[in-house]
Formats: C-alpha cells, structure tokens, sequence
C-alpha cells in the first residue's frame, strides 16, 4: 500500500462540527469512481480509491503498442454533456479534448449507383430546430420524401415525456417505422447517430433512452450536439490528469489492488476487505461493473439483486491502421453502404511522426467482436480504399484490433426497470457507474453524473456540505 493520506484539497470545504474523520471507500477507478472520489474529498471526507486494473480510466484508456499510444476505443462527447464537461474541468483537462465550434460531420456514401458520395450533416447559428433545417434540406443521402418524413418524426419524437416509464418498454426501431420512417432513413440518420451513442441499432434500443439522446442531443439547445474528443491519448486524461487531481484533493489511490469483499460492522461502519488489509470506513461506493457489483452486494442491500445480471452488455470492436503517407485530410467521418461505421484520424494523439494512424470505432459488433484480425483485415482494408481514395497504393505499416466484448450495457427495451439508483437499503453503500439509474446511455456523461449522485446520497448521509463547483454542470445542463 502507498503512503498515507495527502491533506491538500483544491477544492476542499470547511470541517463542520462534529464531522471530523468521516471516511469513505470508493471501489472501481473509471471515470464513475474518480468522480464520486473528487466529490467526496471535496467536501472534506478522507477518501481511499481502489483500483484492480494497474491504471485508472476504467474502459476508456491508453495502452502502449510500440512506439504508438494506443487508446483502447474511440471516445467522444457532445457540448450536451455537461457533467463530463465538468470533469474535464475538475481534472485540468478541458484545453486537451476541445469541442468543434459548430457540429459538422462529413457522411460519405458508398451504397448510391453513382459511387461515393459525400455530405454533411452540420448546424447553422439559428434557434432549434432551425439550426438542423439547411443540412436535412440538403442532406443528399435521403430524397426529398424521406427528408420531409424526417421532419415529421424529429417533432413527434421531441413532444415525447421522458419521465414516461411505458417509453422504456418500447423499441426505438418500431416507433420509427410507425412515423413513417424507411429503412434508408433509419440507416443514413438515425442509426448513424444513435448506433455511436447507444451501441445498438434502432430495433434493439429502448425508446426511452433513444428519445433522450436525440431530444438532448439534437432538440434541446442549437450547440447540444457540437462534438468534442480527446486530442492526447485518452490516458493523459483519466489517468496522470485524473490522479494528479485526487492526489491534490487528498485521495488516497490504490491500483492492483482487488476488492474481495464489502461487509457492514456491528457499529454501522463498514469493512472493506483487499489482500493483505482490511479497511474501515463510514461509506463505500461501488463504483464498479453491474456482475462485479452483484457479487460484492452484502445480502439484502437491493430488493432484487438479479436484476444487475439481467442487464444486459453489449460489445464495441475498434480497428486500428497505420499508413506510410497521409491519407486523409479530415479529422474523422462517418460513413454509409460499408461496414465500416466511423473513422478517425489518431495521428497525432498516438505520438506516430510518420505516415498516418486512423482509427475505425464499430459500435454494436456483436458479428464482428469475436472474429480473427486476419478476416476482418480482409473486410476492412479494401472498405476503406473504397471511402478514402488515399490510401489506394500506400502501404499498411501495421493493422491490429482492440476489442471490448462488454464496452457497455445494452440498451434493451425494459433495461430502465433494471438500472438501480445510487442509494442502496444498505446505509453507507452506494452505486455508481454508467449502467446506474442516470437516465442516460452508458457513455462517459453517464458515468460521472452516476458518480456524482452516489457522492451526493454519501454526503447527505455523512452529514456534510455539497461542494459547490460539483453541480455547476446541473445549472448548465
């Protein structure tokens, strides 16, 4: 175990009466558990954080290939996503993943008769839903029917209630069809938006959660969908960045170190058990996967425990291309009539001085996820001379593939009933994580607002103050 507990605190509030030496365990070091870690020490509790991986950033990380920094998958947010703004702040990191000025997202098609075709899927500065008027009017991918349908679902999708529960029993993919929507429609707009953020395709998402992602992302405010990605590899971010900030704050932080079992005290207090030591503290966040959760649960701390292993995960397969020269002069695309989803050009991010690295981000891979990289170098490399003809005669210095069999819950019709809040019938115990009740897909949002409510329900308990800075994404949202 590392030295003990640091006492700077960047964010620190002043020690109530009566609160001194209240102690928190977080267990999991994603995003959900850095957050939930910041927020707690934040307001003056001492915090440990443990981590089994021997890095923190849970499923968005970096790794080394070579000279290559690799990330794992890659990972965008939107200007709607306020908490991960928020964190991006609270770490330092804001400047090193910049959102677009104004969302604009080439779509190149390979499926029309003509061959390859490009368009633009952009917003211009006019109030909602003006500000998408131009490009569907002009979006070349749809005809002038389908576009017109188009309109027609946008409005009744954006006069849906999210608080209603029957929207979660509901697919995404049957109410299209039943608002006129083709099946080109769905391929060339709808799924191409809420494949990458749902990791699913429309007939097996929720309407529920699909609804909140196109009436946030693209109905709520002109600039909600303006893109941001991390460009330094995502483990500057998550991992020196996101220590360095728990660090200032107090926290102590463990990687390698497993969690075998939590367990209450006669005292109220609790017990966190890891090889070779065994933690006392007043709360613990679980701020792990939904199974690894389920199995660290002391008995009656949820009604039905099951039901974390009824949630369901879904896969996310990433491709990886080295090239001798560049190939592309853009900094990704989304595509249509291929395989291939969305491309992105990590050359710079990955530290490579020559040639070009782009990456493929496949979300909803279940066909793919398993396959040798031999055969999906055969499906992919002649994809992309057809997408990018740049790369027609250069020479693959390397391919190779990362893969994420359970990259996030899957989005299911029914899965709200399923996703538990932060607060357990456990007192002490909390959750936290992407897949928690957050009312959001599993994206990196998800996973900071998750740990900020099970900080919040912590701090209630304990008795101390809400950091201010901590829900000044809330007033932005």
């Amino acid at each position: 175990m590392s030295e003990g507990h640091r006492t700077a605190r960047t964010h620190g509030s002043a020690e109530p009466e009566g609160a001194a030496g209240r102690r928190a365990v977080v267990v999991g070091g994603g995003l959900a558990g850095i957050t939930a870690a910041l927020a707690l020490a934040d307001a003056g509790v001492r915090v440990t954080l443990l981590e089994g991986r021997p890095r923190l950033g849970g499923l968005a990380f970096s790794f080394q290939r070579g000279d290559l920094t690799v990330d794992n998958g890659q990972h965008v947010y939107l200007r709607c996503c306020t908490a991960y703004r928020w964190f991006l702040e609270r770490i330092q990191g804001a400047a090193l993943a910049p959102l677009q000025d104004r969302l604009d997202v080439p779509v190149v098609d390979l499926a029309k008769p003509e061959g390859r075709r490009l368009g633009r899927l952009r917003r211009d500065p006019l109030p909602v839903p003006l500000h998408l008027g131009r490009s569907l009017a002009t979006y070349p991918h749809l005809s002038l029917a389908e576009r017109a349908a188009v309109g027609r679902a946008a409005l009744a999708l954006k006069g849906l209630d999210l608080a209603d529960p029957t929207l979660d029993t509901q697919d995404f993919g049957s109410w299209l069809a039943a608002h006129g929507q083709s099946a080109r429609a769905v391929e060339a707009l709808w799924d191409l938006v809420g494949v990458a953020t749902l990791n699913a395709v429309a007939g097996d998402a929720s309407l529920g959660l699909a609804a909140m992602v196109f009436k946030t992302g693209l109905l709520s405010d002109p600039g909600a969908a303006d893109i941001g990605w991390a460009h330094v590899p995502l483990g500057e971010l998550h991992d020196r960045l996101a220590r360095k900030a728990l660090d200032s704050a107090g926290v102590r932080t463990e990687v390698r170190t497993r969690v075998t079992s939590v367990s209450t005290n006669e005292n109220g207090t609790w017990s966190v058990q890891v090889p070779g030591e065994r933690l006392e503290t007043d709360a613990v966040v679980l701020a792990v996967p939904q199974r690894e959760a389920h199995d660290l649960l002391p008995p009656g701390a949820l009604d039905a425990p099951g039901r974390l292993l009824a949630i369901g995960t879904a896969p996310i397969l990433n491709v990886h291309v080295v090239y001798d020269r560049t190939v592309l002069a853009r900094p990704f695309f989304a595509a249509l009539g291929t395989p291939v989803q969305w491309v992105f050009d990590r050359t710079e991010p990955s530290g490579l001085t020559e040639g070009q690295y782009l990456a493929l981000s496949q979300s909803a891979a279940q066909g793919e996820i398993d396959l040798p990289v031999a055969e999906l170098r055969e499906r992919y490399l002649p994809e992309l001379e057809r997408l990018i003809p740049g790369t027609r005669g250069a020479e693959v210095l390397d391919f190779f593939v990362t893969r994420e069999r359970t990259a996030t819950f899957a989005p299911a019709p029914g899965v709200g009933r399923l996703r538990p809040g932060a607060r357990t019938k456990a007192p002490g115990l909390y959750l936290a994580g992407a897949w928690t009740a957050t009312g959001w897909p599993a994206t990196m949002e998800s996973a900071v607002r998750s740990g900020v409510s099970a900080a919040d329900a912590a701090l209630s308990a304990l008795g101390r103050p809400r950091p201010r800075h901590l829900f000044e994404f809330e007033e932005a949202a």
